[in-house]
């Protein structure tokens, strides 16, 4: 844990005693500024013998202005609420009404994410549910960039969904709403079959569950000594390394 002289910057900050206090204070501030910025401010550059170089200022984003800016800085290009409906809560002084909205976002190359909202008003549950959505977009493992690797199978309550690959040209052949899914994160070619339970919620977050491997691995637990949640369980889908450990063999492409 010792600071490395050149890449951690840092700043003290002394507080001598005062009436307010009287102890002697001393705060200290670690990489809140770039060691390049640094650099530059101690070596300004010259720009007296290159007429071609300037100065470029960069305008600061208002973070508190998250939900217009959203659409601006994500790649989303798909944006499908598959679930809308009016939920009820049941209180000791009555019901209270609102509106749910479950919505699957994606850029149709690989990220795809899923989101829930709930609010008074249809609006701006959708829009709970899209900002939630783009901030878990997440990163599918794609052979060719057009369907899976292997095939999956996953169950979640009483929902059982599989997975299978299928050549060029294909297309998606499966469950409504996973085809949504499937088009938000850029596989074009695949058959799945629904058992069981065809609630659209359950589904969807079954397939989830499976495209979105995400970085912990699964099933195995909360983290703090206590077992995992039952959506977590499972497991995410494999890409061409496990494959590969998995047959002991080197995938190669046989298209020219």
């Amino acid at each position: 844990m010792t600071p490395d002289p050149l890449l951690d910057s840092r700043d003290v900050l002394e507080f001598p005693p005062s009436k307010n206090s009287p102890y002697h204070n001393r705060v200290v501030i670690r990489n809140h500024y770039s060691i390049f910025q640094e650099y530059r401010d101690m070596n300004p550059p010259d720009l007296q013998g290159n007429p071609d170089l300037s100065t470029t200022t960069t305008d600061l984003i208002d973070e508190t202005a998250s939900e217009e800016i959203l659409p601006r800085t994500t790649k989303v290009k798909f944006r499908f609420p598959l679930v809308a409906r009016r939920v009820t809560q049941q209180t000791g002084k009555g019901k209270i009404h609102r509106q749910y909205v479950l919505m699957v976002v994606g850029d149709g190359n690989g990220l795809v994410g899923l989101g829930q909202g709930k609010d008074e008003d249809a609006p701006r549950a959708s829009a709970k549910a899209y900002a939630q959505a783009v901030r878990n977009l997440d990163w599918v493992e794609r052979f060719e960039d057009r369907t899976i690797w292997t095939e999956m199978e996953t169950k979640l309550g009483a929902t059982q969904i599989i997975m299978r690959p299928r050549p060029l040209g294909f297309g998606l052949q499966c469950n409504p709403n996973l085809h949504q899914v499937f088009k938000a994160a850029g596989i074009k070619d695949i058959s799945a079959k629904v058992w069981g339970s065809r609630n659209p919620i359950n589904v969807i977050k079954a397939v989830f569950r499976v495209l979105q491997a995400g970085h912990a691995p699964l099933a195995m637990g909360d983290g703090i000594g206590g077992p995992g949640r039952k959506l977590n369980k499972g497991r995410g889908l494999r890409s061409k390394g496990d494959v590969e450990r998995e047959r002991g063999r080197q995938l190669i492409s046989l298209r020219k």
